[in-house]
């Protein structure tokens, strides 16, 4: 089951830290290709990006989900995770992960916040923060993504304001509807 697990991002294992975040109190949110993903962005990744916010008491809370998820948190990696270190990568568990406190080209955790965006219990970071994120690191794979990501963004925007935010706007809709055929 380990190795199959490993290898790509699979939603089993969003799923997993969602469930064990939340348990545990940890403020975070899903950032990177694993984020779009999350939206639907059609493509595949190998481990788990998180922005979790910068604290101790997060941090405490992080390593404690961690384990409970089934990863070996030695005392090298703990320590970095309480000291909120920019990167934190973990390949030591049932699948990788990796903690950015600190992604490029977004400053700070709770304005992304504010934009973040909750779908199916999961807290992503917005598609504009994701790709943001994307140019600043600069990388080869990044910039390749960025196209791709920024249509992906337009069509996901589409789709979210054509589709009504409330009971309250569906009601409005369908009174506009009945209106309109009588």
């Amino acid at each position: 089951m380990e190795n199959e697990r490993r290898g790509y991002f699979q939603p089993q294992q969003a799923v997993e830290v969602a469930r064990s975040f939340a348990k545990h109190l940890v403020d975070y949110m899903f950032i990177g290709k694993s984020g779009a993903i999350l939206l639907g962005f059609p493509a595949a990744t190998q481990d788990v990006d998180l922005f979790p916010r910068k604290s101790r008491e997060n941090g405490q809370r992080i390593v404690e989900a961690l384990r409970e998820i089934g990863f070996e948190i030695g005392p090298i990696v703990e320590n970095e995770i309480l000291a909120n270190k920019d990167f934190v990568q973990i390949k030591n568990g049932p699948f990788d992960l990796d903690l950015i406190f600190a992604p490029d080209g977004i400053e700070d955790f709770d304005e992304a916040r504010g934009r973040m965006i909750i779908l199916e219990g999961f807290p992503i970071a917005n598609l504009s923060d994701i790709i943001a994120s994307k140019k600043a690191a600069g990388r080869v794979r990044d910039l390749l993504d960025l196209p791709l990501l920024e249509e992906f963004k337009e069509e996901y925007e589409k789709r979210s304001r054509s589709e009504p935010e409330s009971a309250i706007e569906t009601a409005t809709e369908r009174t506009k509807d009945l209106l309109e055929k009588d």
